[in-house]
Order: C-alpha cells, then structure tokens, then sequence
C-alpha cells in the first residue's frame, strides 16, 4: 500500500457554480455578518465584506453588470471586466481576499487569476502568434 503526505497532495479546487453562489448570498445576513461575525464561516465569511459594501449602497461593477463577464473564457472580456474592478471602492480588499483564498479563476480585484495565481493577461485558445509570443518575451524581460 503506498501512503502520501499530505502535503505532497495539492488539493482540487472546483470551481463555484452559481447556484453554490446564491446559497452563500442568501445565507449572510443584510449587514454582511457584522452584528454576529462568529456565526459567520468558510466562503460565507469570505463574501461577508462584499455584501456589506454592497448593502450601504456601493456601486460594485460585479453586482450591477453581467456577472459571467468576471468568469469568461475570452481575453478581450476579462481586460473589459479588469477596466470595470479599476474604479471599484473595494477593490483592494478584493484582491486581498483572493489571493489568501488561492482563487482558482476569474477577475478579482482587477486581476486574472488562473489556478490561484495572478497573470498579466489571458491568452486565447489555440497556438499563440509569433507577435504574442514577442510581446510576452519583451515583458517578461522588462518586468524581470
């Protein structure tokens, strides 16, 4: 019988689905879990701050605008939904929630997020061109 460590094993995080969404929305209170935060856990306790900015009435672009436009496959989508988290009032603490939650995909805090880490931009399906490929050497170099 083989036995691993634990800590060699790196754990599968699936991706949210909506309906998991809605079931952490409707099981914090209106005032986001300020009045009783112990009663508060898990991602329940992690969207605690966001549904409290969102109950005094900021204009969060995740709420208003098309919530599939955070999680999209494609490029140009995800630099749309970064250009809206750029004048977000709690993107800060956005992005300081996902990266300590490891999120597995999306747009957080105005940042893509790909198996937990942030990278500067997504690139399509398919093989990249010779001039993305230019393009990624030249910032690499630049940012190193």
């Amino acid at each position: 019988m083989h036995v691993r460590s634990t800590q060699c094993r790196q754990e599968y995080r699936r991706p949210i689905s909506l309906a998991e969404v809605e079931v952490l929305v409707r099981s914090v209170p209106l005032d986001g879990g300020a009045s009783h935060p112990e009663q508060l856990g898990g991602a329940a306790g992690a969207l605690g701050s966001v549904l409290t900015a969102a109950t005094r009435g900021l204009d969060l672009p995740c709420r208003s605008d098309d919530a599939d436009l955070w999680f999209a496959e494609a490029p140009a989508e995800l630099e749309r939904a970064k250009a809206l988290c750029a004048h977000c009032p709690i993107q800060a603490e956005c992005l300081a929630g996902a990266l300590r939650r490891e999120e597995p995909w999306g747009v957080w805090g105005g940042e893509i997020f790909e198996r937990g880490v942030i990278v500067h931009r997504k690139r399509p399906r398919g093989r990249p061109s010779k001039a993305d490929l230019a393009r990624d050497r030249a910032y690499a170099t630049k940012s190193a």
